[in-house]
Order: structure tokens, then sequence, then C-alpha cells
């Protein structure tokens, strides 16, 4: 007997194959589905991500740029304020000595008041040991009589004098370096230098206020200052101290300065710090007081907040900041007070600190970036003289 197949069966056993076979396809599918829609997840949050993240680096350089747009601004404001209050307050109470010393207790006041509230980092006991206060005590010698001659000028000639003949910062930091630390400035630097001299010259023919004492006294003060380098290379190579970031450098060295000038004013001055000697300065006595603190605590602010600026910026930078802080103060200051500027004065100011923008360029140009990741910049070391401070 032949045997035969159920086709039944056979239809059966066929459905099953092609349905097995369309399952398979359908897993293979939703698989590969699943596969691409994992893919297109993982690229949505990896844009996401990036997105995220430019938009933090784009937030962070916008709130970098706003806070040096503060910075500046109030470097700038602390200046124009202190150079009229401190003028006015020199005309009316004429002893130079109790003025720099009342702008140093001002600032003792002030960082008393930032390091009490925590403002400011609270420097550690290292810093006030004996080793470290006689490395920065020179200093602030130094810093105590800059200041000093500066006050002198702006009590014998206007504040616009004053800030055109402090423009040769950068002609006595040429000079000094190359007589005493043997540094050649290169033709570029002779030539930027040049206009500087001979825009200040140009306006010292022309000044109204000119005064010998004014002008003598603005010039020692940018020799003093400038004399900074010589005396560390010089005199302190070698002594590390404690490693201090610049606020409290500078909070170091103004406290050490108020010290300095309190004994020296009244040697000098007598005692003129009392109600009745400052009555004597045609303002009522609390208007006087209250002028003298203006005054002092806005020394201190402009100076910290150039600090600030210096651990944010380039050198170069602060350069031409400090250069454009000229103009604005001068500017200011013969708007206020109504100095006569002849076209003269006003041609040989403006080359004064043309030169000086100039001199920045070329600095630019020979160096000076920003010290890699320490706490003190090239030019802190450079203005504070403390061409020696190491980073560790």
């Amino acid at each position: 007997m032949i045997s035969r197949h159920s086709p039944s069966k056979s239809s059966s056993s066929n459905s099953l194959t092609s349905s097995s076979s369309l399952l398979g396809n359908n897993n293979d599918f939703a698989a590969s589905s699943l596969r691409r829609q994992n893919a297109r997840t993982r690229t949505t949050k990896v844009v996401k991500v990036s997105a995220a993240a430019a938009s933090f680096e784009i937030s962070q350089e916008a709130k970098k740029t706003a806070l040096l747009g503060v910075l500046f601004g109030g470097w700038y404001a602390f200046n124009i304020v202190f150079n009229i209050y401190n003028k006015q307050v020199l005309k009316a109470f004429p002893y130079p000595w109790h003025c720099t010393m009342f702008q140093f207790m001002a600032g003792c006041v002030l960082i008393a008041i930032m390091w009490g509230l925590n403002l400011v980092e609270r420097p550690k006991k290292e810093v006030f040991s004996t080793e470290n206060l006689k490395m920065v005590l020179p200093l602030a010698m130094i810093h105590t009589l800059g200041n000093l001659l500066t006050n002198i000028s702006l009590g014998k000639v206007a504040v616009s004098f004053t800030h055109t003949i402090k423009a040769m910062e950068p002609f006595f930091s040429v000079l000094f370096s190359y007589l005493f630390l043997g540094a050649t400035p290169s033709p570029a630097v002779v030539a930027a230098l040049v206009p500087v001299v001979g825009g200040v010259a140009l306006a010292s023919l022309a000044e109204a206020s000119f005064n010998w004492i004014g002008f003598g006294a603005a010039m020692g003060s940018n020799v003093v200052f400038q004399s900074r380098n010589v005396f560390s290379k010089k005199v302190m190579g070698g002594n590390k101290g404690v490693k201090m970031d610049n606020i409290t450098l500078f909070s170091v060295m103004t406290l050490l300065s108020a010290v300095i000038s309190l004994p020296l004013a009244v040697v000098v001055e007598g005692v003129k710090f009392t109600p009745a000697a400052l009555a004597t300065s045609g303002f009522p006595l609390a208007d006087m007081m209250q002028r003298v603190f203006i005054t002092g605590a806005t020394f201190h602010l402009y100076q910290q907040v150039s600090y600030m600026i210096l651990q944010q910026v380039t050198p170069v930078t602060h350069s031409v900041g400090n250069c454009v802080k000229r103009v604005v103060v001068i500017a200011s200051s013969v708007f206020f007070f109504r100095n006569p500027v002849s076209p003269l004065n006003l041609a040989g100011t403006a080359i004064a600190l043309a030169g000086v923008f100039a001199y920045s360029q070329v600095a630019k140009k020979g160096g000076g970036n920003k010290s890699s990741g320490g706490a003190y910049t090239d030019e802190f070391r450079r203005i504070t003289g403390l061409v020696n401070l190491k980073d560790n």
C-alpha cells in the first residue's frame, strides 16, 4: 500500500514555518529600530551635553568680562574721586605728611573690615613673622615716600599736570634697569620713550600752575617708585619670605606705611590731626573729616582694585588700562577744577600719553605675559619691586 501525506498536515507545517520566519523578521526589525532609537538618544544627549558645556563656557566668559568691566570702572571711579577730594583737602589743609598718614590710616580701617568680614582671605600668622616683616618693611618705606611725594606735588600744581609728569614712569623704569641691572633697551623701546619725555617737557613749558616744588615732587615720585626694582634685585635677592597673594602683600605694606608715616608726620609738621587743627581748613569739622576719610578710602581702594585687575589680565592690558586711567583722571580734573589748559599744554599731554601707549605695545611684542599659574604676575613684581618673589 502506497503511503500518502495528508494535505492538511503539509499546509499546517508550511504555515508554521512561514509564521516563524515572519516572527523572526519582526524581531530583527524591532531590534534594529531599538538600536537606532538608542543611537539617536545617545546622540541627542551628547548634543545637549555639548550645548550645555558651550553655554556654560560662554556664561563663564561673560561673567569674567562683566567682572573685569566692573573692576576697571571701579579703578577709574576711585581714582577720579581720590584725586578731586585729595586736591580739595590739600588746598584747605596744606600738610602733605598728615594727608599721607590719613590715607594709610583709612586703608588700615578698610583692611580690618575686610579681614573681619572675610571679604578677603585673612593672612596666616607667618605673614606677620619678624623675618617676613623685615622683607616687606623697605618696600613699605618706599611706598610711603612715593605717595608722600605725589601728595606734595598734588598740593602745589594742578592734578592734570602731576599725572602728566607721572606718565614718565616707564622712562625711569627703563633708565634704572639699564644703569643698575644692565638691561639694554631695544631701539623700539627708546623710540617709544622719546614722545613721553618730549610731551612732558612741552606740557611743562605751557603749564599755568607750574611750580618747581610740585614738578620736582612728581618727578621724585617717579624715581622712588621705579627704583624698587633695583632695590629688590640688589638688596633683597634670594629672600623668598612667606608666600602672599597680591592683596595680602599690599595690605601688609599699607599697615607698615601707617606705622612709618605717623611719627614722621608729627616730627615734620607737628600734631595736626586734632579737631582744632582740622577746623583751621575752613570746612566744617564734620565735613573736613568726611573728606579726609573719603580721600583715604578711595586711595586704598583704587590701589587694591588695581592689584585685583593684575590677577585677571596680562601686564600689557593693565598698562594700557593705566594709560587710559591717566587720560580719564586728567580730563575729569580739568573739567571739575576748570584749570586753564593751553593748546600747547594739551598737545604735550597728548603726546606723552601716546608715547606711554606706544611703550605698552612695544612691551607686548617683547613679552610681558601673565605668570603661569602663580599668585604673582610679572607686572605685580615690577610695580612692587618684589622681582624675586617665588610662587612656591
